[in-house]
């Protein structure tokens, strides 16, 4: 009975995918390959594994930190805002030099609430340093620092529905994904041009040694050029649509290795410098946030922060004040 079961589910039909899902397997085609959509069993091979990194996503997204406030209050008041940036005023300028904020504040939807929410991103960096530090009662000098900081502060994705945000945020990372998987494809199509031009160069060689007596140097490039012909043959097969299909299906079913949040903790004073002990300083604390590795292989400290319109409405106002004074003289 188990038998006729198994081969009962077997010839049901495939169930249609949900329009999220749909939706999703669009982008496939639009960004990995458009061939791929003609390929064989497209949408019954790929629909499990975009589900899996749809849900893997929402999972990120939902884990990022926030909203945080981030304004000059906050820079006073939260130590994690007052490490992101060297002075307040850093702030505004971020806002006022954002595009996707000048953007966002030319729409009409940006007056549906005094705040909005964006991804914030910024890069962490470390540098040494001798400076002061008190052991006991004693103040010494030129003791080894490590002192943290961040750079290339930038807004992602404001909208004033934070919901809003974090869908689009879930779509920029399986965007971000598919992407990838370009990346290697397109390296696949670079690596088939080379192999391409290898075995023309080594076939006219050939071409030229033919007219000598033969000899091991012959025999050498002919080997080589068998060689050259092999993994030619193997990179085209690659590029194929129905062997792009299996391995597009499970990259996207470990999507960790190429887009993930990782936790980190590290304890600074308000200067910076980096503490092995939060001690009993009111100056000194522990600051935990979420870094995601970006498609440039670098790391980035990420949060959901909350602005005021008109605090960035200022910001902009600012900046463009500056630039044409800048212009001026």
């Amino acid at each position: 009975m188990s038998l006729i079961s198994s081969i009962a589910d077997f010839l049901k039909p495939t169930p249609t995918p949900t329009p999220k899902v749909l939706k999703a397997l669009d982008l496939v085609g639009e960004i990995v390959d458009p061939l791929l959509k003609s390929a064989p069993g497209f949408e019954r091979h790929l629909t499990p594994p975009v589900e899996h990194v749809l849900g893997y996503c929402e999972g990120v997204v939902a884990g990022l930190p926030g909203p945080i406030d981030m304004d000059r209050q906050a820079f006073s008041a939260n130590p994690l805002v007052h490490a992101l940036f060297a002075t307040a005023d850093d702030i505004d300028q971020m806002l006022g030099r954002s595009q996707a904020i000048r953007d966002f504040l030319a729409e009409p939807q940006c007056w549906e609430s005094e705040y909005f929410y964006a991804l914030f991103a910024a890069r962490r960096q470390e540098k040494k340093q001798l400076g002061i530090a008190q052991q006991g009662d004693m103040l010494q000098n030129d003791v080894p620092q490590v002192v943290m900081y961040f750079c290339d502060q930038t807004l992602v994705e404001p909208h004033c529905n934070l919901e809003i945000t974090l869908e689009n945020l879930r779509n920029r990372g399986l965007e971000s994904l598919l992407h990838t998987f370009h990346d290697h494809v397109e390296a696949l199509r670079s690596e088939r041009d080379g192999l391409r031009a290898d075995v023309s160069m080594e076939r006219a060689h050939l071409t030229v040694l033919r007219g000598r007596s033969p000899g091991p140097e012959f025999t050498t490039h002919t080997r080589h050029l068998a060689e050259l012909d092999g993994k030619l043959r193997e990179t085209v097969k690659s590029l194929m649509p129905d062997q792009i299909l299996p391995a597009l299906a499970a990259y996207l079913r470990e999507p960790e290795a190429s887009l993930g949040l990782s936790p980190v903790s590290v304890t600074v004073d308000r200067l910076g410098v980096v503490s092995d002990q939060p001690g009993d300083d009111v100056n000194v604390h522990t600051l935990k946030f979420s870094e995601i590795r970006g498609r440039d292989k670098r790391n980035y400290m990420v949060m959901l922060a909350r602005i005021r319109r008109d605090e960035a409405q200022a910001a902009v106002e600012l900046v463009t004040d500056q630039r044409r004074r800048f212009i001026i003289i």
